[in-house]
């Protein structure tokens, strides 16, 4: 097959690290079909050292551009590929086919803030995209369950095949001698002192303003406790001055010495406050698969999240689930994770495990079976 990948978002967030696992991963496993990765020309060196049947080809236009709609199909033509992939719902009007779509979340339609015209005007946009694909990949059932509800998508259209960990990430978790030299990079945070850590976007599905409430319950009841009187909140994310709800939960609930927000921090800094965290805390409203609390685990942190969306199928019994509407709820959870030292063992011991069941090669290998299955061949073979 010859396989054209759009790998223009490489270095967003979250679908940057779904491009640049599932292709060093498909690097790594196939080597007889051939793929055209088509990036921003500002992206070529992040796939360097790929084997021979990889190509990289700079695309200068923008998905976001109304233009691309015409642009990005035609440039497309010069490949004559057997089908393409686009990695996140932004479906060209004009895309050639066949294509293979995936989709990472429904929140952009679920959570819209636009006019009831622009809003409309985009579900029908990604309704067309997703019916004239030849598969629609999910990476949670729970996805599944929105995209089948919000499109009204036949079933067989449908695959579900589910994001894993950085192997990045993990290198990181497993490095003991580097775990200790990343806690040592705590002390310029001046960070001496037992914190609670959420970690992700601050968007009102995250559920922020609820988690600073349970804080403030929480740090009420422990005012006395001879560990945790000095509890604080690290909130780790966007600028907290472009969330004016959570400003006003944080003067509302009096916790304003005791929550941090800290922006977005590098990778490894990122990982030294997970393995220094008494707990992660992830009362989010909806995900569509929700990596950060198998982060916590990875790193050996007892970790809280919510009974809802896609979070509960991964996290299995590993985590201590609530309702994410209830302060009172979150705010046990919290203090049960805390003050229960056998629940915090088992917590460790089960995240531990958990985190194996999701891997870059059993994604990869499935996403190649959906192409082959695209294409009209067996979707099993020696490589």
């Amino acid at each position: 097959m010859r396989i054209v990948l759009d790998a223009r978002h490489l270095r967003d967030f979250g679908i940057g690290t779904y491009i640049r696992n599932l292709v060093h991963t498909l690097a790594h496993i196939e080597r007889q079909d051939e793929f055209i990765l088509v990036c921003s020309t500002t992206n070529e060196a992040d796939f360097a050292g790929l084997p021979a049947n990889f190509h990289v080809v700079p695309y200068a236009q923008s998905d976001r551009s109304l233009r691309d709609n015409i642009a990005f199909p035609m440039f497309l033509r010069r490949f004559r590929a057997d089908l393409y992939h686009i990695p996140l719902n932004r479906v060209p009007l004009w895309m050639l086919r066949p294509y293979v779509v995936t989709i990472h979340d429904m929140s952009r339609h679920l959570y819209s803030t636009a006019s009831r015209a622009v809003t409309q005007l985009s579900l029908w946009k990604s309704r067309r995209g997703l019916l004239r694909a030849s598969r629609v990949i999910t990476v949670s059932t729970a996805t599944r369950r929105d995209v089948e509800e919000v499109f009204r998508l036949p079933p067989n259209l449908l695959r579900t095949i589910p994001n894993a960990l950085d192997p990045r990430f993990l290198a990181l978790a497993a490095d003991p001698a580097g775990c200790e030299d990343r806690k040592r990079s705590l002390e310029r945070y001046q960070v001496n002192y037992p914190y609670v850590l959420y970690a992700g976007t601050i968007k009102p599905q995250k559920n922020i303003p609820r988690l600073i409430e349970a804080f403030s319950v929480l740090r009420g009841e422990l005012t006395s406790h001879p560990v945790y009187h000095d509890l604080r909140l690290i909130i780790i994310g966007d600028d907290i001055a472009l969330h004016p709800s959570v400003r006003r939960a944080v003067h509302q609930m009096r916790v304003g010495g005791a929550v941090r927000f800290l922006g977005f921090v590098p990778q490894d800094t990122l990982q030294a406050f997970y393995e220094s965290a008494e707990l992660f805390a992830f009362p989010s409203l909806y995900e569509g698969f929700g990596l950060p609390p198998l982060e916590a685990m990875a790193c050996g942190t007892p970790t809280l999240t919510s009974n809802v969306s896609s979070l509960p199928e991964v996290v299995g019994d590993a985590a201590v689930t609530v309702n994410p509407e209830n302060v009172f709820e979150i705010a046990r959870g919290l203090k049960e994770i805390l003050l229960d030292s056998k629940l915090r063992e088992t917590l460790i011991a089960k995240g531990k495990n958990r985190i194996t069941r999701f891997s870059w090669d059993q994604t990869a290998r499935d996403v190649l079976a959906t192409y082959r299955e695209v294409a009209g061949l067996p979707t099993t073979r020696s490589t």
